[in-house]
């Protein structure tokens, strides 16, 4: 194809490429092009090729016009990847499918993404067949587009090869989505242990949902968020994996260019779109999408230093913060600081779903992809009426929760006043200003010389040693001196102390508020 005939900016979409479409028409009428013609179950190809320069839009939809009779829609894809100079990106491109009801916002017509971790897809009715991350279902006439995310440009630019190869034949018919239950037996009024942040073979992980679900149980949670990139297909992935030991949430990474962020526990098959910046100003439309589907809004490891993923929206309308992402490395001690700051300042949050809470809690999890990275490292502890999505998205939303590395380690956190006032993680101690309080910290299962320390609005006011891991640590204090008290449960520094920086977390927890 001619590159004048390639490219055309859209008028309706900023940072939106298309070019000119792919044509199957004659396949229907016999004329099966490069494939063996229309009848028995053929099947024909078309192939596509085009260069990017640096600087090209976000996303270059390729539109194809699929007749009728296509049984299955097959796509391959593949780019050059050639050195760079040192400091320097290379080449990675993204790609997905839309189908004939569009590309408008919002994904109508979304059909499945699997980002840059498959070079090929196919999609047809029957579920089985249709390559996880995309979603099962007919193929019907109309104009498709396959959508290629240009992630990263060389500096030479990055050429890439298309090819679109429609199977004809009976449709089939796709079978109804089995959803995860709402609720599992639990333990009634209880702590939850839970992970709501995982990939599996639907976006760029290599587990199963079989392999994840036993590697949750292995590590004692008691739910799981099922969050692939961009895509809702892994929803209906986890028939038989459910029970009465383990609860699946249904949910979504979002990634945009500008950082991530997970939708925890919305309604089974919500999709929320991808395609934006901060720039554009679309956000707030998809926060208002995730709680009208009685989901959370939370911006994933916000600190990471990789292209694309450091949080760029601020977080109004956000209802919890991802400070703990996977082993404890630098990236969580930035944003654990950073969330404490917005903390003390007291006004981080607080936009639509906050209600009247002007805080965000803190939340940790696994991200784990595959093999080697821990599920449950880390997990949030929920204190939640019942083993219920709503029961365990309230405990979330009000910061009725802790963070620890595994289910060996527990920690009891509360706060008691003068006249018998008593507060937990995430509540208010309604003592007078001067008034006397007692916080408390139990901790079992922590790492030999567990550093303790109690974090309030001006630092670190207080700090031990448990020399075996556990025991009970008192400390007294004002509300007029705190305005509020949170645990860190540490590893002791990994340099004895030289660098000043404290050693790896092996539990935190939200606030406890002090004062009227």
């Amino acid at each position: 194809m001619d590159r004048r005939d390639l490219l055309r900016l859209s008028a309706a979409t900023a940072g939106v490429m298309t070019l000119a479409p792919v044509s199957f028409a004659r396949a229907a009428d016999g004329d099966a092009g490069s494939g063996s013609g229309s009848a028995g179950g053929s099947e024909d190809s078309r192939t596509v090729t085009g260069h990017l320069e640096p600087g090209a839009p976000d996303f270059v939809y390729l539109p194809v016009d699929v007749p009728r009779g296509v049984r299955e829609i097959h796509v391959s894809y593949g780019y050059d990847r050639p050195q760079v100079p040192a400091g320097t990106t290379g080449n990675a491109l993204d790609i997905g499918i839309f189908d004939e009801r569009g590309t408008r916002d919002g994904g109508r017509g979304f059909r499945g993404w699997s980002g840059g971790f498959r070079t090929e897809f196919a999609i047809s009715a029957d579920r089985a067949a249709t390559t996880p991350a995309y979603l099962p279902g007919p193929v019907r006439a109309g104009r498709w587009h396959v959508v290629l995310g240009p992630y990263t440009i060389a500096p030479q630019g990055l050429d890439y090869e298309v090819t679109i190869t429609l199977r004809y034949g009976p449709a089939g018919e796709t079978a109804p989505p089995r959803f995860p239950p709402e609720r599992a037996k639990g333990r009634g009024r209880a702590w939850y242990r839970g992970d709501c942040h995982l990939h599996t073979v639907h976006s760029d992980g290599a587990r199963t949902p079989a392999e994840t679900a036993a590697a949750a149980r292995e590590a004692k949670l008691d739910f799981i968020t099922t969050t692939e990139h961009n895509t809702s297909s892994g929803h209906a992935a986890w028939e038989g994996l459910w029970g009465d030991d383990l609860l699946v949430l249904c949910g979504e990474e979002v990634t945009t260019r500008n950082g991530h962020y997970l939708a925890v526990g919305t309604d089974p098959g919500v999709f929320v779109d991808w395609r934006y910046r901060a720039r554009d100003d679309a956000y707030p439309r998809y926060v208002r999408q995730i709680h009208a589907a009685g989901g959370l809004v939370v911006p994933a490891h916000p600190n990471c230093p990789f292209v694309g993923c450091q949080w760029k929206f601020g977080y109004e309308g956000a209802d919890a913060v991802e400070v703990w992402n996977g082993p404890w490395t630098t990236d969580d001690e930035l944003a654990v600081a950073a969330w404490d700051n917005a903390l003390t300042a007291g006004r981080e949050g607080g936009g639509a779903g906050r209600g009247s809470m002007d805080w965000l809690p803190a939340v940790g999890n696994s991200d784990a992809h595959r093999d080697g990275q821990v599920v449950g490292l880390p997990q949030t502890v929920v204190l939640a009426d019942d083993l219920s999505r709503q029961a365990l998205l309230a405990g979330l939303r009000a910061g009725r929760s802790w963070l620890a590395e595994s289910a060996d380690v527990d920690v009891e956190f509360t706060a008691s006043g003068p006249r018998g006032e008593h507060a937990g993680i995430g509540e208010r101690l309604r003592a007078a200003q001067d008034g006397k309080v007692t916080v408390r910290l139990k901790v079992t299962g922590g790492p030999a010389e567990t550093q303790v320390r109690f974090m309030t609005d001006e630092g670190q006011l207080y700090a031990t040693t448990l020399p075996d891991g556990a025991g009970t640590v008192e400390w007294g204090t004002t509300p007029s001196y705190a305005s509020f008290v949170r645990a860190e449960v540490r590893h002791p520094a990994a340099d004895g102390g030289a660098s000043g920086l404290p050693g790896a977390m092996a539990a935190m927890t939200n606030p406890i508020w002090l004062g009227r």
